[in-house]
């Protein structure tokens, strides 16, 4: 419980700012993110010597401040962290670096959220505090309680949920909803699968370190930061633990976490470390690798493959969908999706409403879904979906996307080996290029953002 507390509250810190699951999208919204109280407090008179260390601007993010207080919290969170997962943490000063340089970008990125127009709605924030209690098996009561034993602040676990969910949105509009996948691309990755000895579904076990390069880089920064990387490898080579030489000198969003990528297949892994890991072995640590981005070191942990044939439970469906956004609220949504099920429920025909009031893509096709396989939709709507009866329509449900009404057509058992492959193949290439994207967006702002060290007061 300890960890997963931890992990939930501080995951735009600890993790890559890369979501995973891009195939589906996650509850989202947005909040002002300002010279909060305690930035005030930095500005004030202080009564200590204790109260000017913690308290006073440690960084300036174009006109909003990072104290040395937030820098600290956010310090001790990560040695917890690193202690439940047996890591070394870096030396202090490198920690601290790794900490600060993470919160400037996390500042510059969800004020850039707000300035383009990304909003909070304090419900979707409550509904998605409930389902994280809920993922947890408790109720949010019972998971503030813990959260407050484990000695964080309700608050201060409820404002960095809202983080989470701003740059989700912001995600979203910025790179998910630009990102195409070609049949001819899906077709070309599933022919280099089948052609690499039937490991269709082989997935990689990776962790990397970046040394990033800014944008527009000299001639002698390119350099200076090649010979850093080389210093890099050779202490990599000489046995110094991987996830702890990542966690003190990468500059990638996941170093705090040992470099980790997790699982990915080929498709979902940048161009440039799919071709270093194919010549792979098991603990093998790559070359270093150039990039746009910098230079790139490697390491495999492990494989594993899953080539079984797959026959599930597959429901037609369809559905009327009303969004919840920036110009219509929680309420609105809720009332929308109701007169839509009164409308049917007075006799007009579900597919007819579905053209009319729908807001989901396949209102042109009267709400029609096709054939839905297991965990193709959102946990709420398959729920929901599974528990009707054919033909039956069922209540309003809530999903992270709005209000939906939800009609089962027919249900079937069904060979989606082939299928199952294709959709792998469309999302793993999908999550590539959103990634690849997101990490050059998340560079752009960066860059771009003024950020003035106190390094006077330090």
């Amino acid at each position: 419980m300890k960890t997963m507390i931890r992990s939930a509250l501080f995951i735009l810190l600890l993790t890559s700012l890369n979501i995973a699951h891009a195939q589906f999208a996650e509850e989202k919204a947005g909040a002002n993110v300002s010279l909060d109280a305690r930035s005030a407090a930095a500005r004030a008179p202080a009564t200590s010597t204790q109260t000017r260390t913690l308290d006073r601007v440690a960084v300036v993010v174009n006109e909003e401040a990072i104290t040395q207080h937030d820098i600290d919290v956010q310090k001790q969170t990560v040695l917890a962290r690193m202690r439940d997962a047996d890591m070394t943490p870096p030396p202090d000063k490198e920690l601290e670096r790794q900490i600060t340089e993470r919160m400037v970008t996390e500042k510059a990125i969800l004020m850039y959220a707000r300035d383009t127009g990304i909003r909070v709605d304090d419900t979707i924030i409550e509904r998605a505090i409930a389902q994280v209690a809920s993922e947890n098996k408790m109720t949010v009561d019972e998971m503030r309680a813990a959260i407050e034993k484990e000695g964080l602040a309700f608050d201060t676990y409820r404002a960095e949920i809202s983080k989470q969910l701003i740059i989700q949105r912001l995600r979203e509009r910025e790179v998910d909803s630009k990102i195409v996948v070609t049949d001819a691309e899906i077709d070309s990755l599933l022919s280099m699968n089948e052609a690499q000895s039937g490991n269709d579904e082989a997935e990689y076990l990776i962790s990397h370190i970046l040394v990033a390069l800014p944008d527009q880089a000299t001639p002698d920064i390119i350099s200076e930061r090649s010979e850093y990387a080389q210093a890099i490898k050779k202490r990599i080579d000489a046995g110094e633990n991987f996830a702890e030489v990542a966690a003190e000198v990468s500059d990638g969003q996941d170093a705090l976490n040992g470099g980790s990528m997790g699982w990915r297949t080929m498709a979902r892994l940048p161009v440039l470390y799919a071709d270093a890991v194919r010549t792979m072995k098991i603990n093998d640590v790559s070359e270093i690798l150039r990039s746009p981005a910098g230079f790139h070191i490697l390491r495999l942990y492990d494989t594993r493959n899953h080539n079984a044939p797959t026959m599930v439970q597959q429901t037609h469906a369809r559905h009327i969908l009303a969004k919840i956004s920036e110009v219509a609220s929680e309420d609105e949504a809720l009332q929308k999706i109701n007169r839509a099920k009164q409308r049917i429920g007075s006799g007009e025909s579900f597919e007819s409403v579905a053209r009319l009031m729908s807001e989901d893509a396949s209102s042109s096709k009267g709400g029609d879904l096709g054939w839905i396989n297991p965990s193709d939709t959102v946990p709420d709507f398959e729920n929901a979906m599974n528990a009707l009866a054919i033909d039956e329509i069922s209540e309003p449900i809530r999903s992270p996307f709005g209000w939906h009404i939800i009609q089962v057509i027919e249900r079937r058992q069904q060979d989606v080996t082939d299928e199952r492959k294709r959709i792998q193949a469309t999302m793993a290439l999908r999550q590539r290029k959103t990634e690849e994207m997101f990490d050059d967006f998340i560079r752009q702002i960066r860059d771009s953002a003024y950020v003035e060290y106190k390094t006077a007061e330090r």
